[in-house]
């Protein structure tokens, strides 16, 4: 999301224009995707919360000042929603009496399986800064502000 969004684009979302709003979904659906699915390793649940949070911003985007923080605003939509999504499973793991029981699974397929590994590795905040740095391409200073 390093790209900023067309600030025309957002006004007319914020007046009801659903194909505007279309278009400013489409040119950030894959940096949420792919930074959800970093933090959530599971697919499923990543897609789940970058569709909650298209509904959200959809329904707020009338309420967002600054037509020029499009993509920062959706991508703090997002990071609440992993928030949750992580303490589901927290609540899960706790109510399990086996304490065996995984976290839902990273994608079966061979590639990437590495990467995903290394980011289970790093705490939750760790991993939002890595998945916003390199998958969202955001600056330092701007990863400061969103999280």
């Amino acid at each position: 999301m390093k790209n900023k969004t067309d600030a025309s684009l957002v006004k007319k979302a914020k007046k009801g224009d659903t194909q505007a709003f279309a278009l400013l979904y489409k040119q950030v659906y894959e940096e949420l995707y792919y930074y959800s699915l970093a933090n959530l390793g599971n697919e499923d649940d990543a897609a789940d919360c970058v569709q909650d949070t298209a509904l959200d911003a959809f329904m707020g985007i009338s309420k967002l000042k600054d037509e020029n923080a499009f993509n920062g605003w959706i991508m703090k939509i997002l990071i609440t929603k992993i928030k949750l999504k992580q303490k589901e499973y927290i609540a899960y793991r706790e109510k399990q009496s086996d304490y065996d029981e995984e976290l839902p699974s990273y994608s079966n397929s061979f590639e990437g399986v590495e990467i995903m590994d290394a980011l289970a590795s790093l705490s939750d905040s760790e991993r939002q800064c890595v998945a916003l740095k390199f998958i969202g391409g955001y600056k330092g200073e701007e990863i400061t502000k969103l999280t």
